[in-house]
C-alpha cells in the first residue's frame, strides 16, 4: 500500500478532478439526472473521506476508494451513453474517473 502522506497527495487529485466535474455539472444545463446524482454522491464522499484517510485503516480506505470508483463507473457510462453534454462536461468526468482508477490501482 502506498505511504499515508502519498494517499493524500493522490487523494488531493481525485477531490480537485470530483470538483471539476461538479463545476462543469453545475455550468451543463441538460445533465442527465443519474450523472448529476453521481457527481453529487461523489462529491460529499469525497469530503466525507478525510476521516477515513486520518484513520490509516488500509481496509477502510481500500472501502472507500472502491465505493468512490463505482460511483465514477456510473458516471462514465453515462457520458459514454450517447448523452447530449458538452466536451467540457465529457472531459471532466473521464479525467475524475481516470484519478479514481489510478489511486485504486495504486492502493492494491
Amino acid at each position: 500500500m502506498l505511504q499515508a502522506n502519498e494517499i493524500q497527495r493522490r487523494f488531493s487529485s481525485v477531490e480537485h478532478a470530483i470538483g471539476q466535474a461538479s463545476q462543469a455539472c453545475s455550468a451543463e444545463r441538460n445533465v442527465p439526472g443519474e450523472l448529476r446524482d453521481c457527481i453529487e454522491r461523489l462529491d460529499k464522499q469525497a469530503d466525507m473521506a478525510k476521516d477515513v484517510l486520518q484513520s490509516n485503516d488500509e481496509n477502510r480506505i481500500r472501502q472507500m476508494v472502491n465505493d468512490l470508483e463505482l460511483l465514477g463507473d456510473r458516471a462514465k457510462r453515462v457520458c459514454s451513453s450517447g448523452a447530449d453534454l458538452t466536451p467540457q462536461m465529457k472531459t471532466a468526468v473521464n479525467h475524475m474517473h481516470h484519478e479514481l482508477s489510478t489511486l485504486k490501482h495504486q492502493l492494491h
